[in-house]
């Protein structure tokens, strides 16, 4: 009984973690606007930049980072004993991913899942996530588009983890299947941006919140 009721209890606690929408939570005490008000609307450090605070935006990034990386690495440096290895570890990342995305607490009103699907990437294999970030890097860089960017390393992510099996990290079908998911879930939140780009109506990084 324990084999199903100890994943399950991870995933609903990874879930749990990852339903904190830090972008709203540290915007209301940083006494900044509702990042669910301006801009895209959408709860995530991108948009909390556009309120003109740095500070808000990198807290909020790096919080919503943590919350898809800490249930992986526990899963991953304390599972075994318990009989929590790769299949729970890709369960508890898509679980955090998923709570970001539809956030219990939060009206299942929440972001995209970048920073969250970032957190859970570098779970799995800091240079798995590092190889993904540097092509957000690359491509926010040269083109100063935070969803271009965003899409451009969501595909990439699934080919870096089969290419890099082996010989950066070891590979599970199981953790390749829930990177492919979210990458496929995070290109689809990013549909209106997709057309905004295609449009030429794409707001670029570091522009500031309409009046």
């Amino acid at each position: 009984m324990s084999t199903v009721l100890l994943p399950l209890a991870a995933a609903v606690a990874a879930y749990l973690l990852g339903s904190l929408s830090f972008a709203v939570i540290v915007s209301r005490v940083m006494g900044l606007s509702d990042p669910r008000t301006y801009g895209s609307k959408n709860p995530g450090a991108t948009n909390v930049l556009r309120s003109g605070s740095k500070a808000a935006a990198a807290v909020t990034l790096l919080f919503d980072a943590l919350k898809g990386w800490l249930p992986v690495v526990l899963v991953r440096w304390f599972g075994a004993p318990y009989g929590l290895e790769e299949g729970t570890m890709a369960l508890v990342g898509l679980a955090a991913f998923l709570g970001h995305l539809w956030p219990v607490f939060f009206r299942f009103e929440g972001g995209k899942g970048v920073a969250t699907a970032l957190g859970v990437l570098m779970g799995i294999s800091g240079w798995l996530g590092l190889a993904t970030l540097l092509t957000w890097v690359i491509i926010a860089f040269f083109f100063r588009y935070s969803s271009l960017a965003s899409l451009v390393a969501a595909v990439f992510a699934p080919f870096f983890y089969v290419l890099g099996g082996g010989v950066a990290w070891y590979t599970d079908a199981r953790v390749g299947m829930a990177i492919a998911v979210m990458s496929g879930l995070l290109a689809w939140r990013h549909k209106e941006n997709i057309q905004r780009l295609l449009q030429g109506k794409e707001s670029r990084l570091g522009s500031k919140k309409k009046a």
